[in-house]
């Protein structure tokens, strides 16, 4: 209810602002950020690059500001092409590497892994019900001329819709706020699958004149429930196979649960601010060469994750002791504290910051849920500090970053941490970007503690930390786009066939290719993406397909007289070979191995999008040809992908 007045509010406050702010202020065509198309980060509201604009004002495209958590900077924007097609989901960004369940707002199996980004910390687990979660570094802030709206929309499966809505303004030159929130509510086609979530972001940064002082900020508040149906039984399966007539609509398909639910919360208050202690001026080029900086960074962080059913009967979670109906009510609390001194000068050439940072951890339970239980501990606590440098520096056409930080002992927040990266450009013909990332860190909290009224379902693990070295090459050019990762991981933590977690003994080996090209026609284009996988080792525990491939012929024209609709017509293939998909557990909310099936299919989306000044309009029928082909479609074993799916949707700015 509180979800429902707070978005109604805030829809109404949009359609007011729609009525006064129509401006004849067009954002038209644009090149896309030279490693979009590969690493997938970026959505309407993120792409950098340059863009022609028609204006009617005093205002510039380039006056619509966005800044990431780096401090990058790209522009609102609000063209239609095709790499909008792929984020128009409900995570909003290309989830080529990601295989969804059928309803909005479930969870995604994994047709590939990216480790190039880890965080240094450890994390509370419970992976399957975090991929709709908003991290520090995808958090974004704006420095606008005038009040900006933008509303996306789409509806939802069965019954329900999504709607991610963004209001900012800067109250002046220097101080800007914004508000954002992402509902979701979303039937399904088959029974217990309803899912309900939410991310509430609101964000604000300011700077003094002389830019002497900055500080900026964001609260976020998260919440992703779903219904647990455990996945059709087997008795349903076999009748979806054999496609029975008799369950064409699919919420007559009996499954395994049916009265089970998971829920993840997370709250997050995230400070940071800077003081110029030094500054001297270049007087030829009237710019900063030498300045010192003293920053603090404050995060508070509490994440939950509960389980519940109400009659603990089933039998796919084996024996039960606990006298009351199954519970898990796990949580865990990070405080961190950091201290820092930037220091940027022509003599380091760039940008150094030495950083010192304390840490608070907690993880657990508030009482014993098992009478059988061999959990000695109630929670996991602890404290810990880091030192560490961040580099950042530009020599011609080479950039070049470096974060680095160390947590000595022997605690759970122990480890190591060294990222660094080297782009080069040459002009607009290429980019090539080297990466390296070397991490030494616990596994999830709850792989290492964890309760349940279900007795085969409490541990208390001391495993080893998890050694993660990635290394990476990303090409870009006009003719192809190409990335590459070559990855070793230590102790990998896993869930086996058992649903226990584990840590394999020997090596992982993994390499990712994957290259991406597009091929021009007249009005038509021919777009493909192709990923190549191979684990030489550790296969038996970590599983990928060797191809998946995506595929999509469209065509782009402008309609009608004077040219005021400009549409995207086309069709999708994408393909993964067969592999044993990992299995998804809803108790755990994690995915588990098993030996028993195997997926792999194609599909075929048809999508007719359109664009009228700054309003996108999307039509997207889903797996279309699955009325008439095998019914061997599966997200993972017992969840059927979806069927035929027709939905539409739309984006829309407005600029006072």
């Amino acid at each position: 209810m509180k979800k429902t007045i707070f978005l109604t509010f805030l829809l109404f406050g949009f359609v007011l602002n729609s009525i006064y702010c129509q401006t004849k202020l067009n954002f038209d065509g644009k090149r896309g950020d030279k490693f979009e198309a590969l690493n997938g980060s970026i959505d309407s509201l993120r792409n950098n690059g340059s863009t022609k604009i028609i204006l009617s004002g005093k205002t510039k495209y380039t006056d619509y500001k966005i800044f990431s958590h780096k401090r990058d900077t790209s522009y609102i924007d609000t063209t239609l092409t095709l790499k909008k097609e792929y984020k128009f989901n409900y995570l909003r960004t290309d989830n080529f590497e990601l295989l969804p369940f059928h309803n909005q707002g479930q969870t995604f199996n994994n047709l590939a892994y990216s480790f190039n980004n880890l965080n240094n910390l450890p994390d509370i687990g419970f992976t399957a019900k975090q991929f709709s979660y908003l991290d520090i570094d995808e958090i974004k802030y704006y420095e606008v001329p005038t009040p900006t709206t933008e509303i996306s929309y789409r509806t939802g499966l069965q019954q329900g819709q999504f709607v991610d809505a963004l209001f900012t303004l800067n109250f002046s030159r220097r101080l800007n706020v914004s508000v954002s929130y992402k509902g979701l509510r979303s039937l399904g086609a088959y029974r217990q699958s309803l899912a309900s979530n939410g991310n509430f972001r609101g964000t604000f940064q300011y700077r003094t004149k002389e830019n002497q002082y900055q500080i900026r900020g964001h609260l976020t508040s998260q919440d992703f429930f779903n219904e647990e149906s455990g996945g059709l039984t087997t008795a349903a399966l076999e009748s979806f196979i054999s496609e029975d007539p008799d369950f064409d609509k699919r919420a007559r398909l009996d499954v395994n649960l049916t009265d089970s639910e998971n829920q993840f919360d997370s709250n997050r208050i995230y400070l940071e601010q800077s003081f110029k202690l030094l500054s001297n001026k270049d007087t030829i080029t009237k710019k900063d060469f030498s300045n010192l900086k003293i920053g603090h960074i404050f995060i508070n962080e509490s994440k939950n994750y509960n389980f519940t059913q109400k009659s603990a009967t089933s039998a796919i979670f084996g024996e039960v002791t606990a006298t009351d109906a199954n519970k898990n009510d796990a949580e865990s609390k990070i405080t961190s504290n950091e201290v820092h001194l930037e220091f940027n000068s022509k003599y380091v050439l760039g940008k150094f910051k030495a950083k010192v940072n304390y840490t608070n951890y907690s993880y657990g339970y508030d009482t014993i849920l098992n009478s059988k239980n061999i959990v000695k501990k109630l929670k996991l606590a602890g404290s810990a500090i880091s030192i560490g440098a961040d580099w950042n520096a530009k020599i011609k056409n080479f950039q070049l970053n470096a974060d680095a930080s160390l947590t000595p002992g022997s605690g759970r927040l122990s480890g190591t941490y060294l990222k660094g990266e080297a782009i080069y450009e040459k002009d607009s013909l290429f980019a090539v970007k080297g990466s390296l990332l070397i991490s030494s860190k616990s596994a999830n909290f709850n792989t290492l503690l964890h309760q349940s009224s279900y007795d085969a379902y409490n541990w208390q693990n001391d495993f080893s930390n998890v050694n993660t070295r990635d290394l990476g090459f990303i090409f870009h050019s006009k003719w192809i786009n190409a990335a590459l990762n070559f990855t070793n991981i230590d102790n990998y933590t896993y869930f086996d066939e058992n649903n226990t977690p584990r840590q394999f003994e020997n090596q992982i080996t993994y390499l990712k290719v994957k290259a991406n090209r597009e091929f021009k026609y007249w009005k038509l284009a021919l777009e493909n993406t192709v990923m190549y996988q191979n684990v030489t080792s550790g296969s038996s525990v970590f599983r990928v397909p060797e191809f998946v491939t995506r595929n999509t012929f469209y065509y782009t024209d402008y309609w009608f007289k004077g040219k005021p609709m400009l549409v995207n017509i086309g069709v999708t293939f994408k393909y993964f070979t067969k592999y044993k998909a990992n299995a998804y557990n809803p108790l755990l909310a994690e995915f588990t191995l098993q030996n028993d099936e195997e997926i792999g299919f194609p599909t075929f989306d048809v999508f007719i999008n359109a664009q009228v000044r700054r309003t996108r309009l999307y039509l997207k029928v889903d797996n279309v040809t699955s009325g008439f082909t095998e019914k061997n479609y599966f997200s993972a074993p017992n969840y059927p992908y979806r069927d035929l799916t027709i939905r539409f949707g739309l984006v829309w700015n407005w600029f006072i």
